[in-house]
């Protein structure tokens, strides 16, 4: 069973895969502090208000008459101005990180097409592998 297992890991690559979310969440907790710790202070300093992640757009407040309790409809787009910014140093670090790690891809290799057939056959090539007329 074991044997077995292993093949299946190995196989489908379910490893690989284990690998990357582990890899990712650690790669997200450093982006995650780098956003934190480093952008948003600096951020912070160019925006008047100081803390710009809890800005909001106050729409209305409410006082319900029976209960006195104040209700407040607010658009929180701090939040999503810091989420935008945070996904935005991920897809970076990512592209980075897989541009570094991962081979290069090869280019197309060059090809023509044959005058007799009309078959694509590599530049190189002098005679048709499809028709095996002469190419020039």
């Amino acid at each position: 069973m074991f044997t077995k297992f292993r093949t299946f890991l190995l196989k489908q690559n379910a490893l690989a895969l284990a690998i990357g979310v582990i890899i990712g969440a650690a790669v997200s907790k450093v982006v995650t502090s780098l956003a934190d710790n480093v952008i948003s202070p600096i951020v912070g300093l160019v925006l008047p208000g100081g803390s710009w992640r809890d800005a909001v757009i106050h729409m209305r407040s409410t006082v319900d008459p029976r209960t006195g309790k104040i209700t407040e409809a607010n658009i929180g787009y701090g939040q999503l101005l810091g989420a935008v910014i945070d996904f935005l140093i991920i897809g970076l670090v990512v592209f980075l990180i897989a541009k570094a790690l991962l081979p290069k891809l090869s280019e197309t290799p060059k090809t023509k097409n044959c005058p007799q057939c009309g078959e694509t056959i590599p530049e190189a090539a002098t005679r048709c592998r499809a028709c095996t007329q002469p190419v020039p």
